[in-house]
């Protein structure tokens, strides 16, 4: 019997203690929630009650100065105290607001690049993905270079978009178009007779077919190399024959790059002495290539070559805008 006594008073006096553990955490959670003191009528505080008391208090359930709390002492360690959630909801909920505000700013930051460099959805005809294809297997051919100087304007990485350009501006990308005032036929300006003279020098497998998208391409590319940096051919007679080009006159290279200085050197055509290298520059170079080659093209139809070269990432641009809308269908 004294066995049994001892043991229910050992096991009451671990309960007055979490009791009192419980009261203390319940009023240091109260005084972080609410910082402005610690006299709340309803918090539990610890009793000091003598150890004997404290047993027979807890034993028969109250007594000795000791509040009744048991019930609110086990609501608290079971489930804690409400009040002392409610700071804890307030910060997550400012964060999630602070998250969510920013997510808000991030996806409009985005919209608003995505308008600007777009130009309210324009975009170029579906037929020039199929062009800039076609211009990576034309480009393959190493000799669509200019001779002797070795300019690749055409079909440089960042200056090949002068191909479908051209081909957007005189066919509409249709490798089967044909001009019914002039006979010329395929995706670039190029008259059949010259584009037969051109291709003898591009080691083409079969005879140049103006309907053929590479061949056609690939002559134009030449072309244009030729048109920029002149050639070295060889006359009927078996002499050296230099055709000058675009870069060889100091004035033409004073528009694409500020400077009027040429190089010279035996055997070559005249070249700028410095790259062209700048948007304005090379705009300025497009435009005469592409009223060069087509001959009799007034200069303001010209510019719009280097409006769309130099907008070849920007089809939202204002004039390429408008330059695209007033392109007939036919591309003729």
């Amino acid at each position: 019997m004294s066995e049994f006594e001892n043991r229910i008073y050992i096991d009451a006096d671990r309960l007055a203690i979490l009791e009192n553990r419980a009261a203390e955490l319940e009023r240091l959670l109260l005084l972080v929630a609410r910082p402005e003191g610690d006299a709340h009528p309803n918090v539990a505080v610890p009793y000091g009650a003598p150890e004997g008391e404290r047993h027979a208090g807890a034993f028969r359930g109250g007594g000795g100065g000791a509040p009744a709390a048991d019930g609110r002492t086990e609501a608290l360690i079971n489930r804690g105290r409400p009040g002392s959630r409610r700071p804890r909801r307030r910060r997550l909920l400012a964060h999630w607001r602070l998250i969510a505000a920013g997510m808000v700013a991030l996806f409009t930051g985005v919209a608003v690049a995505l308008v600007a460099t777009r130009g309210s959805g324009a975009a170029w005809p579906a037929s020039v993905a199929t062009v800039q294809a076609e211009i990576e297997q034309a480009c393959a051919n190493p000799d669509v270079v200019a001779e002797p100087s070795g300019l690749n304007f055409a079909c440089a990485k960042d200056t090949n978009q002068v191909l479908w350009v051209f081909a957007l501006l005189t066919s509409g990308d249709n490798p089967n178009f044909v001009d019914q005032s002039t006979g010329r036929e395929g995706l670039e300006p190029v008259q059949p007779a010259q584009g037969g003279d051109i291709a003898w020098s591009l080691n083409l497998h079969h005879p140049y077919d103006p309907a053929n998208p590479i061949d056609s391409l690939a002559v134009a590319a030449r072309a244009i190399n030729n048109i920029v940096s002149g050639a070295a051919l060889t006359s009927s007679t078996g002499s050296a024959l230099i055709e000058p080009g675009l870069e060889s006159k100091a004035a033409n290279c004073q528009r694409y790059t500020g400077s009027a200085k040429l190089a010279t050197r035996p055997g070559y055509p005249a070249a700028c002495a410095s790259p062209v290298t700048s948007a304005s520059g090379q705009a300025a170079l497009v435009s005469d290539v592409f009223q060069q080659w087509m001959d009799g093209t007034p200069s303001p139809i010209a510019s719009e070559a280097g409006v769309l070269f130099t907008n070849a990432d920007n089809p939202g641009n204002p004039q390429a805008r408008a330059i695209l809308a007033s392109l007939p269908a036919s591309g003729g």
